[in-house]
């Protein structure tokens, strides 16, 4: 069986179980019915895009620039020209939603403790080869289920689950940008929160924009890099960087994660350049997470990442001046925790995605009053 049918049988199977079932039926009832996405592909027209010559039009989403003629779509397999007009066919249509704790995002200086309502839809502007997601973000919209959620369902049904965020997260946000924004208004308009989990491969123009309505952006830094990034993510480093930038010299609050994958990324001289890098183009405020890798997709030929890895990574960060480094994916380890950087008490215990104890008053340490930078409250 080839690679293209493996896929098919196996998202026929699994796809729609990222969806969290306990929440049928008490969904608006706009959303009570899953329905494959053939049937119900969007029709919202694209923003960012320039009309051509003969029907063509190109992109400006993202760095790929796509140029396309009639009747195609981009790499993302979710943006498609219909008669020179660019078209969303997932605004709405929700592959995967579920209430998680923030702390899954990773976010940890961002309302811990709290719950967000995610959501997400098909496609990906990237081609990780360790993807976790892949059942929908490496499928286009025809090959999953879908269930129709547009954006005042979203914001409604998080209030009523009394999430305090909504979360646009398991495939790339980026894509489904429309989607996003708009309902990144809407959940403004109850007083929620809006949380972006992204790989950062954006342009400038639609990443300002979306910066005015939402709160906090968590950015996957793959690798520090590019032949990492053209050999395994198929995408580029430089933009993701720009991005990074961008977003620390707004409001709006920043985590990066970077998932360590064992031999490919993992070089301690490496890191110590992208540790420098942070510190000297952002600060040292903003936190990183070292995560640990799994076996997954297609790439399972490496082992898990060592513990002791991700310790020397850390310790390297920390050498290098950054205020805030925790290890992922390693429940119980002492670095999921938050310290305070002036007198190293321990000010959040964290087991996993659980909140066990927070020694803070306000947005300071309880015992010496160092401002902790983050959003609180």
């Amino acid at each position: 069986m080839d690679r293209r049918k493996f896929i098919k049988s196996a998202v026929a199977g699994s796809s729609w179980l990222l969806a969290s079932n306990h929440l049928k039926g008490v969904l608006p009832l706009q959303a009570a019915a899953a329905r494959p996405a053939a049937s119900g592909l969007s029709r919202v027209e694209a923003r960012y895009y320039d009309k051509l010559p003969d029907r063509e039009i190109k992109c400006r989403l993202c760095p790929r620039f796509c140029r396309l003629g009639d009747k195609e779509r981009g790499f993302c397999g979710v943006r498609e020209n219909r008669d020179g007009k660019y078209y969303t066919l997932v605004y709405g249509q929700v592959a995967s939603y579920n209430l998680d704790p923030i702390e899954k995002k990773p976010l940890f200086h961002f309302l811990p403790g709290s719950t967000a309502f995610s959501i997400a839809t098909a496609g990906c502007n990237v081609a990780c080869k360790f993807c976790q997601n892949w059942e929908i973000s490496q499928m286009r919209p025809e090959q999953v289920k879908s269930r129709y959620l547009p954006p005042d369902s979203v914001a409604e049904a998080a209030a009523k689950y009394n999430c305090p965020i909504v979360s646009y997260t398991y495939s790339e946000p980026v894509i489904f940008y429309e989607f996003m924004y708009d309902t990144s208004l809407e959940a403004r308009r109850k007083r929620l929160r809006n949380a972006v989990i992204s790989n950062g491969f954006i342009n400038p123009e639609p990443l300002t924009e979306l910066i005015k309505v939402v709160e906090t952006i968590k950015i996957d830094l793959k690798a520090f890099n590019q032949d990492f990034y053209t050999n395994y993510v198929h995408g580029e480093l430089k933009p993701v960087l720009e991005s990074i930038k961008q977003i620390a010299r707004s409001k709006v609050w920043l985590e990066i994660v970077y998932l360590v994958i064992p031999t490919l990324n993992d070089r301690p001289e490496e890191i110590r350049q992208m540790a420098r890098w942070l510190k000297a183009e952002i600060g040292p405020e903003y936190p990183l997470h070292f995560t640990r890798f799994q076996p997954m997709y297609l790439i399972k030929n490496l082992p898990p990442t060592p513990v002791s890895t991700l310790e020397k990574l850390r310790q390297l960060a920390m050498e290098e001046g950054l205020h805030y480094v925790y290890l992922g994916n390693v429940p119980g380890h002492p670095a999921e925790n938050t310290y305070c950087p002036n007198c190293g008490q321990m000010l959040i215990e964290r087991y996993g995605y659980t909140i066990k104890k927070i020694n803070m008053s306000g947005n300071k340490c309880r015992f010496c009053h160092q401002i902790i930078p983050g959003v609180w409250s």
